[in-house]
This record gives structure tokens, sequence and C-alpha cells, in this order.
């Protein structure tokens, strides 16, 4: 069993008979007190933000997570088919997992799934995206002065924002965490 000093940020650890993603580990000496570690750590399962301190030397259940790159080949249900590319062996993940980010998702993606005894448990998109516009408002001359933004649709259905220049057809690079408009890609 590993202690407080052997946490570090990004490591899974169970706290109170959750799996839980620590976010921010901190040392702290004050004055005449006993040192203590300052946690903050995210629950995989609802993905709600718990605080906590530890004592110096405290007993923690480090658990260990496995990474795999998986390619998206189509939803069943209320799962997404996927597979890897190595053995081609198709894995169900269930949708709910993506969270928000599920409206940029599209056929032939690579997906990063955390797999715990080989249950998956947490599955995110590449951190940027290349999606195409395909429906937005006409852009008026001479209106890209301003940092002012529209809606626009993209090639999945989903709604983002854009600058007044972007228009259909062209080809944007967006943020899969926050659904924010980065820059317009060049071909």
């Amino acid at each position: 069993m590993a202690d407080t000093g052997d946490i570090s940020i990004g490591m899974f650890i169970r706290y109170n008979g959750e799996l839980c993603q620590v976010v921010e580990w901190q040392h702290r000496t004050p004055g005449n007190l006993r040192a203590f570690y300052q946690g903050k750590m995210r629950v995989v399962r609802t993905g709600k933000l718990v605080e906590n301190r530890f004592r110096s030397g405290e007993g923690m259940d480090i658990t260990y997570v496995e990474y795999k790159m998986l390619q998206y080949l189509y939803k069943e249900n209320e799962s997404l088919v996927l597979m890897d590319k190595d053995t081609y062996e198709q894995i169900y993940v269930q949708a709910d997992l993506l969270g928000d980010s599920i409206k940029f998702l599209k056929e032939g993606m690579d997906l990063k799934v955390s797999f715990e005894n080989d249950q998956p448990i947490l599955a995110e998109l590449p951190n940027f995206i290349e999606l195409v516009i395909t429906y937005t408002e006409p852009g008026l001359r001479g209106d890209t002065a301003t940092n002012t933004l529209k809606a626009a649709t993209v090639d999945t259905g989903a709604e983002i924002r854009v600058p007044l220049f972007i228009n259909e057809g062209d080809k944007v690079r967006v943020d899969s965490r926050t659904g924010d408009y980065m820059d317009r890609v060049k071909e």
C-alpha cells in the first residue's frame, strides 16, 4: 500500500469507496502544526470534485488504470462500438462516459479509453478536432474587426459559436472539452 507521499497529479485512487482521479495535490507545512497533504479529486463515476486533507504518511489505495487508443465505429443503443486497431477486437463502451463531448464524435475517430480491470471507466475525445461547417448565416463584408460570434452547425450536428468571417464549407478546429472555436484550418 502506498502513502500520501507517493501520490501525484493524474493518478487514480480509491477514496470513500469511489474511484477518483487526483486533480490537485499539495504538501502543506503550516507554522507550528503538523504537515498534511491537501488533495482535490474528481470522482470518475459522477464527475464531482471532492476535497480533503490527508495526514503525512497516511496509507492510500492507488488504483492502476490502463489506457488504450480505440477507433469509434458506430453507436448501438446506449453503447458505442469501438475497435482496438491492433487486435481488431470490438469493445462496447457506455456512451455517457464521453459526457457532453459526444456531440463532436465522428466515425473513424480515435478515442482514449481508460480501463480498470478490463472495465471501461473513462473515455475522452482528442483535445482538438477538425470539423466542417455545414450551416451558418453568411458574414457581411468588413465584419472582421470585432470579436462578435455567430452560431454555426458542424458536420456532427453540434452547434458552436464562430467568428463572422467563417462560411459554410470551411474547416475549423474546435476544442472538444469546451466546444470553443480555436481557428480555421488551411487545406
